[in-house]
């Protein structure tokens, strides 16, 4: 399992790159992020939620509502514009963290 510190600031890059493939809903959204993780990572329901609240104020995301082909009413997340920017920003992020953490980072870890 990964810290939820280490991983914090990446859990909206998570979310929005799910979002880019098509619209989701929470538990969807949660199983991929164990199914891609290999179970390395679970994100609790409340830290989800609260990025979709966060994300959506900030106009990354909006939601609608849908229902499952069983005809259960859920809560749909889908990507704007404004968020496809601000995930390619968060790559872009990422490359520059992983080359300056990986000068801290001892080859024989």
């Amino acid at each position: 399992m990964i810290s939820s510190d280490v991983i914090r600031g990446y859990n909206d890059t998570m979310i929005l790159y799910l979002l880019l493939e098509e619209p989701s809903y929470g538990y969807k959204i949660s199983k991929r992020i164990r199914e891609l993780t290999e179970e390395k990572y679970v994100m609790k329901e409340t830290t989800l939620y609260s990025a979709f609240k966060r994300m959506e104020a900030n106009g990354y995301i909006k939601s609608f509502s849908g229902s499952e082909t069983n005809g259960k009413p859920r809560t749909y997340y889908q990507i704007t514009e404004m968020g496809k920017k601000y995930y390619k920003e968060k790559c872009e992020e990422w490359e520059v963290t992983q080359d300056v953490v990986g000068k801290f980072i001892a080859r024989e870890c």
